[in-house]
């Protein structure tokens, strides 16, 4: 018998069929702004209509990209090595990355928040690099100690040292984009041979792919490496509040994503997701809801029925450090990563809307990911002839504390939390009664003080150095 597993599905293949016909009926009408020139007639050359810088695209176009994109994308880690597949058929399980982007970092000892400094992209780094439950790293902040020139290429190289997990590259100045991915084979050899950067590209929501996204889709598409094209809508604000149309058009902007990186170079890989957010107009600022983890979740199941890899939403934001807020989030959105058809998780442990970085969440979720994948790696069913024989062992009224079975899987089905240990109320009481808080806190200083950095972390400096001097001035 199969496995009793714990699965999620949320659309119907009929939905599919249709929220792929509404979406073609979004680029085939309304269409979407390209304000790059040379991109539109690109897009054109490829049977798209134009009219200034709208860009109508017909079902045609769609097929034909669809056909022309692999299913899957390998992704390796620095030294060359397979750490995972993003697609294909059956795939399991969501892989997570620490991220994205933050401009300020909560310090673990004393919780106050500070700009984003380079020592606190190391430290984040070497913290990703060595919790086991994250798959890959991703940019975990905009370095506000060093001039914007210089930050972006500081941050790569970094990044490159400090762990050799692959990495998801998010570069905000454009003008740094192609020479951090030259100081990036610079330091370490060829990027497209075995891809273990994926650098990532955003269109802006409504229907608007940017100049800046064409520009660094092409480099990367220049180079032979695999991109994450993800859409972020914020309900109410810059997508449609209701969350069909929402799915709808936000899958619609994935589709011409897809169509102008075939149209750069067919058969391009593109890992392509939503991030679907609220808007809270009070407070002006987006939240994830259980809509829109639904959207999250049911974006997978689209890029499943079209045959592309998927990229989605992580879960982080809310918190206002490594509290409830952020736990509920956490695993509302690890827990259906896992059950659903989640490619990539790529960006956890921000707060604050995501602008702070907090390496107690980080650590907080590492142990969230850890039982959402035991839950949905499922158990087996029981063989007849064992159970009886076991039952016949111990016989009614017994325990099976003693019994074979209880000793050839006790430790493959327990759970024992590093952080936390299981204290009786009698053993609390006789360890001052800890806060649970504060042994996240105490386990996660521990962790950034012994996290250790790869062996060539000097080697890979040196090498990126030379393609670094002058700019920090």
């Amino acid at each position: 018998m199969d496995p009793i597993r714990p699965q999620i599905q949320v659309l119907t293949e009929d939905q599919c069929r249709e929220l792929h016909r509404q979406s073609l009926e979004v680029l085939g009408r309304i269409g979407v702004r390209v304000d790059d020139a040379p991109a539109r007639s690109l897009l054109e050359r490829a049977g798209c209509r134009v009219e200034d810088t709208r860009v109508l695209i017909p079902e045609e176009v769609v097929t034909w990209a669809l056909d022309q994109a692999p299913d899957s994308v390998d992704v390796y880690d620095r030294r060359g090595e397979l750490r995972f597949t993003v697609g294909g058929p059956g795939q399991r399980p969501a892989r997570f990355g620490i991220g994205v982007t933050n401009l300020y970092y909560q310090d673990p000892r004393s919780g106050r928040v500070d700009p984003f400094f380079l020592e606190h992209l190391r430290l984040s780094v070497r913290l990703g690099n060595a919790l086991d439950q994250f798959d890959l790293v991703s940019t975990p902040g905009v370095l506000q100690d060093l001039p914007a020139h210089a930050a972006d290429r500081t941050a790569a190289l970094e990044m490159a040292a400090n762990t050799t997990k692959p990495l998801v590259l998010l570069v905000s100045d454009e003008s740094s984009f192609e020479p951090v991915l030259d100081l990036l084979e610079e330091a370490c050899g060829d990027l497209a041979a075995r891809p273990w950067v994926l650098p990532y590209v955003n269109p802006i929501s409504p229907l608007v792919i940017n100049a800046e996204t064409v520009r660094k889709m092409a480099a990367a598409v220049n180079r032979g490496l695999p991109l994450i094209y993800n859409s972020y809508g914020m309900g109410g604000a810059t997508v449609p509040i209701a969350p069909g149309s929402a799915l709808a058009m936000l899958n619609a902007e994935l589709l011409a994503g897809l169509v102008l990186a075939q149209a750069m170079k067919p058969g391009t890989p593109v890992i392509l997701g939503m991030l679907p957010a609220g808007f809270d107009m009070r407070t002006m600022v987006s939240l994830y809801t259980p809509h829109t983890m639904l959207l999250n979740v049911a974006c997978a199941e689209m890029m499943a029925f079209y045959g592309i890899p998927h990229s989605g939403t992580s879960g982080s934001g809310p918190g206002w450090g490594p509290d409830l807020l952020a736990a509920g989030c956490l695993w509302m959105n690890h827990l259906t990563a896992c059950m659903g058809k989640i490619g990539l998780a790529p960006f956890v442990g921000g707060n604050f809307d995501s602008l702070v970085f907090c390496p107690m969440t980080v650590v907080y979720a590492d142990e969230v990911i850890r039982q959402a994948r035991q839950l949905a790696d499922g158990v087996e069913p029981a063989e007849t002839a064992t159970l009886l024989e076991e039952l016949g062992e111990v016989g009614p009224g017994g325990n099976f504390l003693g019994s074979r079975e209880t000793f050839r899987l006790f430790r493959s089905l327990g759970y024992e939390s590093p952080i936390w240990p299981h204290l009786s109320l009698e053993r609390w009481r006789e360890e001052g009664e800890p806060a649970a808080l504060e042994r996240l806190r105490a386990y996660t200083l521990e962790r950034l003080s012994s996290a250790p950095v790869p062996d060539d972390h000097d080697a890979v400096l040196e090498r990126g150095r030379k393609r670094l001097e002058g700019l920090k001035d």
